[in-house]
């Protein structure tokens, strides 16, 4: 079966596995498909691949391979000049970061994703980046930086969901009963 699987097949077959919670099964995919991506000479689906494999390593907690893999694939889309996958890249890095209790590090990945999201003027993925820096600032203890990082993601969203429309529309009303905005 392996053998008429296109390179795109098995990527979608790495994506169903994953969406499954069958992680090593979508390890084994993405690292087939990344091997016929760099036989065809496509750099950037072979980067992808290792993104996509560095987040399974992540879900099975083999923390040092996965970072050494996001790390990889943030190489080869900067030296693709991809910035948005490369973003994308460091958001998971951040991710990473903050799942080890890496505070530091994580907030390091996720404000130069958030930067380079701003100058795509990728609204929606820099509001999400922006949440995510919220967060970490919150759970490193400096509550104001965190709140108002978060709010910032809020109002930069370009499709927030009901749930966040409602706690912008509550971080909005606490503003102006403080009278600092």
């Amino acid at each position: 079966m392996d053998e008429v699987m296109s390179a795109h097949d098995m990527k979608e077959e790495g994506l169903r596995l994953f969406q499954e919670g069958l992680y090593p099964e979508a390890a084994d995919r993405f690292e087939q498909a990344r091997e016929m991506f760099v036989a065809k000479g496509d750099d950037v689906e072979a980067a992808e691949m290792l993104n996509n494999l560095g987040v399974v390593q992540r879900m099975q907690r083999e923390w040092d391979e996965a970072i050494a893999t996001l790390e990889e694939a943030r190489a080869g889309f900067a030296a693709l000049d991809d910035r948005s996958r490369e973003a994308q890249v460091l958001g998971n890095l951040g991710g990473l970061y903050a799942s080890q209790g890496e505070r530091e590090k994580a907030k390091e990945c996720l404000r130069a994703a958030a930067d380079i999201f701003a100058d795509l003027s990728d609204g929606q993925r820099r509001g999400e980046t922006l949440l995510a820096l919220g967060v970490q600032q919150w759970k490193s203890g400096n509550r104001q930086e965190g709140l108002a990082t978060y709010q910032a993601g809020l109002q930069t969203l370009d499709n927030p969901s009901a749930g966040q429309k409602a706690l912008r529309g509550l971080l909005n009303l606490r503003t102006r009963l403080l009278g600092s905005g």
